[in-house]
């Protein structure tokens, strides 16, 4: 397993897709893939499952398209809302 904490910090897009691609790349070898990251349209692209975290505790947790389409807490709504400019 490997541990990547913010990997897309500061890239430009093109170099952004170019991680991405190397994360799938190291994903289908099949290495597990721990992923930390505040750029939620590449975990929701990268990840199969997110953790959620706010406030130091763990808020919501499962599979990364369920919780983007449909995310139970208010906290991760409003979240999303503000990242990603949706009314979640």
């Amino acid at each position: 397993m490997v541990l990547l904490d913010e990997p897309t910090s500061s890239l430009d897009p093109e170099l952004t897709r170019e991680v991405l691609d190397m994360i799938r790349e190291l994903e289908n070898d099949g290495l597990s893939i721990l992923l930390v990251t505040h750029e939620m349209g590449f975990a929701k692209r990268a990840c199969d499952k997110v953790l959620f975290l706010a406030g130091g505790r763990l808020v919501e947790h499962g599979n990364s398209q369920e919780l983007f389409e449909d995310p139970k807490t208010e906290e991760l709504k409003k979240f999303l809302d503000k990242i990603l400019g949706w009314n979640a």
